[in-house]
């Protein structure tokens, strides 16, 4: 039997909203991957170089502290990992929280949302420090708040 867990980081509260449907719809577990110290709206002004997410994005090695996630990870075979997409790739949080908990042997599928862009170079970052999982690329956009029917029948049909 397949295991899954929606994993989410969500900074203001769209990709909540997006994860939660996700879970519904996949009869899945649901776990927040909360920052240690929450985002403001003045750390998350990209088109600030000094503001918090755009020094974590271009420090490959950021791994911003994380609230210990209660999952237990070796529990589940399938891992829907959902963020926003910061500068074409996950948030470092989102390694941060990858970085916690063994996931060899897991299929993490990634689910993302943007308003501009796609997920980019996600599944290759993401692969570098997940070897011993198989990280899968065709994932999908959750915008525009898809309804838990219009994700069943994603599910139902997607090749994941």
């Amino acid at each position: 039997m397949n295991k899954i867990l929606v994993a989410y980081f969500s900074a203001t509260g769209t990709t909540a909203s997006a994860a939660e449907s996700l879970a519904k719809a996949a009869k899945a577990d649901i776990v927040e991957i909360k920052p240690a110290v929450p985002y403001t709206s003045d750390d998350l002004n990209w088109q600030n170089k000094s503001s918090r997410s755009s020094v974590e994005m271009n420090d490959r090695n950021s791994r911003p502290a994380i609230v210990p996630v209660s999952a237990d990870i070796a529990s589940y075979d399938t891992i829907f990992l959902c963020f926003p997409v910061w500068w074409y790739t996950a948030p470092t949080i989102v390694k941060t929280f990858l970085e916690s908990a063994d996931f060899s042997g897991k299929k993490i599928v990634l689910f993302a949302t943007s308003g501009s862009s796609s997920l980019g170079k996600t599944a290759a970052d993401l692969r570098e420090i997940l070897p011993d999982s198989t990280v899968v690329k065709d994932g999908r956009m959750l915008n525009g708040a898809p309804s838990v029917d219009a994700l069943t029948k994603w599910l139902e049909t997607a090749m994941l």
